[in-house]
């Protein structure tokens, strides 16, 4: 039983969320001068993986009732009330309380941010429930790849950064929009890779919008963008070792950008979780450089 509500929960991709509290947290330490409200942290850290927790038991049982992920047509990994391990109730009744949860850790990080962390949270929780429940579900339209981009991306590293700082940094926000864009290229592989039974549901996501070839030209955009993007946080007074070591994981991501563009079917699994990966790897160097850009020689 405990490994059904364990790949219910999808941990392999937990680090989507985790990560931009990571870098969010390593720009607040330098705006701090060195010191960092732990309590704070982690907080943050727990309320944005039960976040994403919660929306991805929503989402299985959610799919499950609508009757998709069919372990006969699924090429991904299976799920849990598709196959009838756990039902649709029990699943459900797992992602309310994690929400519920997430809900109660944001009423006390509220109370230490304010207003903007009211808004980002009641519009996080919103989206959350909202990517699969409701009757246009986020995960069935194109904007998918844009609520991951946004909130486990942008909203989380300047959210982080803004608990600790009680400020908004434009630093921040730029460093949360190169996350965002490795977060979304891991949905992009998602809906490349379901693009079948996501057709027979009816869904319109942006891979069946936009058709095989132009998805892996969106998927090369998406993981190669922070790349060449990073060297403009230096304008918001970082200095090399924020931009150098990041780019030490370029080479990963253009044999990612090839080997998504080579394979399919059961295969892209492993490129997903590759994705996670490159996306944790990426905001661990970026964080380790911008604490080491500030650490006295």
């Amino acid at each position: 039983m405990i490994r059904y509500w364990w790949a219910a929960c999808r941990p392999r991709t937990l680090p989507i969320a985790m990560t931009p509290v990571v870098v969010g947290a390593a720009l607040a330490w330098v705006a701090r001068g060195g010191t960092l409200n732990a309590g704070v942290w982690w907080l943050t850290l727990l309320a944005a993986v039960l976040l994403q927790v919660a929306t991805n038991l929503h989402n299985d049982a959610a799919d499950g009732v609508r009757g998709l992920d069919q372990p006969a047509a699924r090429i991904g990994p299976p799920r849990v009330t598709a196959t009838g391990w756990l039902s649709a109730r029990q699943v459900q009744y797992a992602a309310r309380g994690c929400f519920m949860l997430a809900l109660g850790l944001g009423v006390a990080l509220v109370a230490i941010g304010g207003l903007p962390i009211l808004l980002i949270g009641l519009a996080a929780l919103a989206a959350g429930y909202g990517y699969s429940g409701g009757p246009r579900p986020l995960a069935a339209s194109a904007l998918g790849e844009l609520y991951v981009w946004l909130f486990f991306g942008v909203a989380a590293v300047a959210g982080t950064y803004y608990l600790q700082t009680g400020r908004v940094d434009p630093g921040a926000l730029r460093a949360g929009a190169l996350l965002g864009l490795l977060a979304a290229a891991v949905l992009a592989v998602n809906n490349h890779r379901d693009r079948d039974s996501d057709r027979i549901a009816g869904r319109r996501t942006l891979a069946l919008r936009l058709g095989p070839q132009a998805t892996r030209g969106l998927y090369a955009l998406l993981i190669l963008g922070p790349f060449l993007l990073v060297p403009t946080l230096q304008l918001q007074g970082l200095g090399p070792w924020s931009w150098l070591l990041p780019e030490l994981a370029l080479p990963w991501a253009l044999r990612l950008a090839v080997r998504f563009w080579r394979t399919g079917g059961t295969g892209l699994n492993a490129v997903l979780v590759a994705t996670v990966h490159l996306e944790l790897y990426f905001g661990l160097l970026l964080a380790l450089g911008v604490v080491l850009d500030h650490t006295p020689p």
